[in-house]
């Protein structure tokens, strides 16, 4: 912990607990300190450290992201905020560890990208922000809109999505209103993304599937939708044909680790096979390295169900 001599020593130590220990050089004199004293205390093995030009951490060791979330903060000064992975990160949702913090400032105002901060100006801040303790970050659908800005691959951006829209953290039609705002150039990956929503897509794996299904011209199936057999609910898998009465699970480990999940799966293939519906699970990993005899499994089951009377099974978009 920092310690002071001086009259306003009160008013660091408040400002370093409130703060997680990181100040501004403006706070730093604003309380008393001098520059040839905040000099000695960011000295070679002194007591304080800098983090930022003219943001500075009052311990020694290596800043948590609290800390540098802070940090970033103060560099930008009044106004600005954290946005894309750094904000999402903040939400608990699960996102790519890339080491950097991203935030908003108000178009106009200089600041310069700095070791692990990268500075967007904007004519488009936030109308609302989120507040935890002296850390301003977006609200989840600008957030969003922004990691398309950072990730590399699409695949990484529908992973996030899906992961905020499945934790409730964000709905659609309120990225749909962030679509709108966000300039086009940025927009293609969100926009792409909530097509893939429309369509009853809702996870990774099914955006892959989708993608195979696209690429591999396979007759467009119903995704996600909610077979029933009269008024029993039968299941709903990732992609329903209807004339062939085929449908494919993607069996993804990550979503169906207990062994209640098993069972629940196994029951679901069962009660669809009883009425004749050709059932097929793929994996994720599957998809991605197979995909050639993926839609060769397809294409196959689509033959044999069309050689048949169609199935008393009625299916309900997802949407609906």
């Amino acid at each position: 912990m920092a310690h002071s001599t001086g009259p306003d020593a009160a008013a660091l130590h408040q400002l370093l607990l409130k703060q997680d220990y990181v100040l501004s050089r403006a706070e730093a004199l604003g309380c008393g300190l001098t520059d040839r004293q905040l000099r000695y205390r960011v000295r070679r093995d002194g007591p304080w450290q800098r983090l930022l030009p003219g943001v500075y951490l009052a311990v020694t060791g290596t800043p948590t992201q609290q800390q540098l979330d802070v940090a970033v903060l103060r560099y930008a000064g009044p106004g600005s905020a954290l946005t894309g992975i750094a904000a999402l990160r903040r939400y608990g949702v699960r996102v790519p560890d890339r080491g950097i913090v991203t935030l908003l400032i108000p178009r106009g105002r200089t600041r310069e990208n700095r070791s692990f901060v990268r500075v967007w100006p904007t004519t488009r801040m936030p109308a609302y922000v989120c507040g935890e303790g002296p850390v301003r970050f977006a609200m989840v659908a600008r957030a969003i809109a922004d990691a398309a800005r950072e990730l590399d691959s699409f695949r990484d951006f529908r992973a996030v999505l899906a992961d905020a829209v499945q934790q409730r953290h964000c709905k659609i039609d309120m990225l749909a209103r962030e679509l709108a705002g966000t300039p086009m150039r940025y927009s293609g990956w969100l926009r792409h993304a909530l097509a893939e929503v429309a369509d009853g897509v809702r996870s990774v794996a099914e955006g892959d599937l989708r993608d195979l299904i696209i690429r591999a011209e396979l007759p467009r199936p119903m995704f996600n939708a909610r077979l029933f057999a009269g008024r029993d609910f039968l299941a709903m898998p990732d992609a329903w044909w209807p004339r062939s009465g085929v449908a494919v699970e993607v069996d993804s480990r990550e979503w169906h680790l207990s062994p209640e999940d098993a069972e629940r799966t196994q029951a679901r293939h069962t009660r669809m096979s009883a009425l004749g519906i050709i059932v097929q699970h793929f994996t994720p990993r599957r998809i991605r390295t197979e995909p050639a005899q993926v839609v060769r499994d397809i294409r196959s089951a689509l033959r044999a169900g069309q050689q048949r009377p169609a199935l008393a099974v009625c299916a309900l978009p997802a949407t609906s």
